[in-house]
């Protein structure tokens, strides 16, 4: 291929893991398995104690906001004013509530207590409470584990294959397969296909963190691809279930009926806003971050994903990324953001290696598994989680080739970030693996 009409990218190289389960889970202290009922439930506490304190804090001020007891210059900033508290509330309580949907994502690993009768009803309570069908996503969730970065298998972030996104076939003449360089015709074609302006990746980004969650929920967005159209976690016969899971699809359900009921109630008593202010703006937000962080967990142009021939389970559960919340807003916010949700966007790679361990104990576990990988060459850090980075990844990240069984994302010009390379061996720019001597 001549390089006068080709555009390129600088690559770096991924090693593909060669390591076993054995050698991963002995690098973690035994202690880390340890489960505790009580001290799990302190974190509950915990939890609804700051959103109780953030609450009072905002009611406190919405009342201090008024012409008797403050002089503003203006009368239109007296509203301004209220909708700027009850906009923090909503903030804060979301952030923290949070916390109470990974303490509830917990119970569904069995990693809350040593029970499992006391993890599911914990479990399917929080997790209702916040709209969560519990036993259903706590199904899927498991499978998710299981497969994780399998491009045939996994539940959830399943990139598009580029007949998926229905952009041109490869064409060798004018593409690198491993998109290290790619002509600029075919980057023109592949850009008008994407379309990648920045207030198109704005707008995409945005609408992804707002209703990805219940688009997931509903209707398999971002989900496995050869599930047939109309498959949710609310039907029992759904493709993700097996028989043997009726009762605790119906047992899901009646916990989002309840939910739903009770959001009813609330609404013909008091009225929408108060319910749309005290409670749908900080869900709206837990929904928000929930999709900020397990997307940036397993969406980077770095991580591989993996078909069946060169697929393993440590393969999958190291295709994953720690990163700090909010930590490209400073370190305060860096760690506000850890401490609100229990460092499960800081320390997800261990929660994939062992997702029993509870998350008081992951700090310590995601030590020691940083530790064992840098054997190897590996790193587990990403870039810190944010808007920002949301919106990077949104734009890197495009599509995956339909043929091979170590894939990268190429961005909106066909181009890759990085390349696999297999241990004693090395690929060519042809993509052909060979032998190092």
């Amino acid at each position: 291929m001549s390089d006068d009409k080709f555009i390129t990218a600088e690559q770096s190289t991924y090693i593909v893991p060669d390591i076993s389960v054995k050698e991963l889970l002995g690098s973690i202290p035994s202690h880390c398995y340890e489960r505790s009922a009580l001290r799990s439930s302190l974190y509950i506490v915990q939890d609804v104690a700051i959103i109780a304190l953030v609450y009072k804090a905002a009611t406190f001020a919405d009342a201090f906001v008024n012409p008797e007891t403050l002089s503003l210059p203006h009368p239109l900033l007296y509203p301004l004013a209220r909708v700027t508290i009850w906009a923090l509330y909503g903030f804060w309580a979301g952030l923290f509530a949070t916390g109470l949907w990974v303490v509830a994502h917990e119970c569904g690993h069995q990693a809350f207590s040593s029970s499992k009768t006391i993890n599911n009803t914990v479990g399917w309570f929080l997790h209702s409470g916040l709209g969560v069908p519990y036993q259903a996503w706590r199904i899927t969730h498991a499978k998710h584990h299981a497969s994780t970065g399998h491009m045939t298998q996994d539940q959830v972030f399943v990139p598009n294959t580029r007949s998926e996104a229905g952009l041109p076939a490869f064409n060798a003449e004018k593409e690198d397969i491993l998109g290290a360089r790619v002509s600029e015709e075919i980057a023109k074609e592949f850009y008008e296909a994407i379309g990648d302006s920045p207030i198109a990746a704005m707008w995409g980004a945005m609408t992804y963190l707002i209703g990805g969650w219940p688009a997931y929920i509903i209707r398999n967005a971002s989900g496995q691809k050869r599930y047939p159209k109309g498959t949710n976690h609310f039907n029992p016969a759904s493709p993700m279930f097996g028989e043997n899971h009726y009762n605790q699809i119906m047992i899901s359900n009646a916990g989002i009926i309840i939910w739903m009921t009770v959001i009813g109630t609330w609404i013909y008593q008091r009225g929408f806003a108060e319910v749309f202010r005290l409670y749908l703006v900080p869900y709206l937000w837990v929904n928000h971050w929930l999709v900020l962080i397990t997307f940036l967990q397993h969406t980077d142009p770095l991580l591989p994903h993996y078909r069946a021939p060169e697929f393993t389970f440590p393969r999958g559960a190291l295709s994953t990324m720690d990163r700090n919340l909010l930590g490209d807003c400073g370190k305060l916010m860096g760690w506000i953001g850890a401490f609100a949700t229990h460092g499960i966007s800081e320390t997800h790679v261990a929660h994939h290696v062992a997702s029993k361990i509870p998350h008081y104990h992951a700090w310590e576990a995601s030590a020691a598994i940083k530790a064992k990988v840098a054997q190897y060459g590996m790193t587990l850090e990403g870039a810190p989680g944010g808007w920002r980075e949301v919106y990077r990844v949104y734009k890197e990240c495009k599509f995956v080739e339909d043929e091979g069984d170590v894939l990268f994302y190429k961005n909106s010009q066909g181009l890759a970030r990085c390349r696999p390379v297999f241990h004693d061996s090395t690929v060519s720019d042809s993509g052909v693996e060979m032998e190092t001597k």
